[in-house]
């Protein structure tokens, strides 16, 4: 994806899902045998939240109204429903379409597609809602990721398992209907690099054709997520310098005239990596440490945050960032 300049996009309402059911650290500790305080000191996670009996598209739909709430809209202001997730409920329909019946009666009708770009999901999404919205396609866009990671971990690899959250996060986009401050809302730059020679550093490879459950090569093993967390670390660290640059010149050393930061909460290292960039640690949303890494959902959970925290406000430039499974690096600049 080319970086571009200036697509005008108003992120109108936000809304989030957190499962009630929080699992701490020590508890997962205990439970597997692991040292006390060994999981916040290798992954920065303390707790996170974890689904008991509630689906991907019940969460998604949780999270949409909010947003839509927020953006103080009714349903039928929506004219396509995105969903932006990594982890779908099932095959087949698409789990935009469990969504939109999640949503009830009044959403039928309106189209219900995916994106599917793992972590990046929903940083993709905005960058083509923005095209849409600009190209006169649509008005009025609903953008849910929904994650139950919780589904396909891994118990035998605790840097994994003790790693990852449930969580939805919602947001409603459309073109602004005028300026905040002489700031108008919008897209500034806009970037994904992917590097498929780390297309087996995180990876679940059954479910498809390939290893498809009728299949009898199918082992159980290849129902479950495995990372490489320091192979994915390795092929950032190669090409995260000048992927920043070509998001934005000088943004490898210092964020300038950017607000906030909203990163992908990959992990406790991928995190500290971006202190060596030069960003004030002050700019940086964090909420790894309570949430865990929530696939797609986390980008949006975490501006959820900044907006309801009142860290980001109208007119502000925020940097969303991160990486996925693929290798994949994305970075949206827009105004808030």
């Amino acid at each position: 994806m080319s970086t571009h300049t200036n697509l005008p996009l108003l992120i109108a309402g936000v809304g989030r899902y957190l499962p009630a059911r929080i699992v701490t650290s020590g508890e997962l500790e205990a439970e597997h045998g692991l040292a006390a305080g060994w999981i916040a000191r290798y992954t920065g996670v303390y707790q996170r939240h974890r689904v008991t009996d509630e689906s991907s598209s019940y969460m998604g739909a949780q999270a949409a109204r909010e947003a839509r709430d927020d953006a103080r809209m009714t349903l039928a202001d929506i004219d396509l429903i995105l969903n932006a997730s990594g982890t779908p409920e099932q095959s087949i329909p698409d789990t935009g379409v469990l969504i939109q019946r999640q949503l009830g009666v009044h959403a039928a009708g309106i189209p219900a597609i995916s994106i599917h770009a793992t972590c990046m999901s929903f940083l993709v999404a905005l960058d083509i809602s923005a095209t849409l919205i600009a190209a006169g396609r649509y008005r009025s866009i609903l953008i849910v990721s929904t994650e139950v990671s919780s589904a396909a971990l891994n118990v035998r690899e605790p840097e994994n398992f003790t790693l990852f959250g449930d969580a939805a996060a919602a947001a409603v986009v459309t073109a602004p209907p005028q300026p905040w401050n002489g700031v108008l809302p919008a897209i500034h730059r806009a970037r994904v690099e992917t590097y498929s020679e780390g297309a087996d550093l995180a990876a679940l490879p059954g479910g498809g054709t390939r290893l498809h459950p009728n299949n009898p090569a199918l082992r159980p093993e290849h129902n479950f997520f495995h990372m490489d967390g320091p192979g994915v670390l390795r092929l950032t660290r190669r090409y995260g310098m000048s992927f920043l640059e070509q998001l934005q010149s000088g943004l490898s050393h210092g964020l300038e005239d950017v607000a906030l930061v909203i990163p992908h909460q990959a992990s406790r290292m991928g995190l500290k990596m971006m202190g060596p960039f030069g960003w004030h640690e002050t700019k940086i949303v964090r909420p790894l440490d309570r949430l865990g890494n929530c696939i797609a959902a986390s980008i949006p959970a975490t501006l959820y945050e900044a907006v309801r925290q009142g860290r980001l406000s109208r007119g502000d430039r925020v940097l969303l960032v991160g990486t996925g499974a693929g290798i994949s690096l994305g970075g949206v600049i827009l105004t808030y």
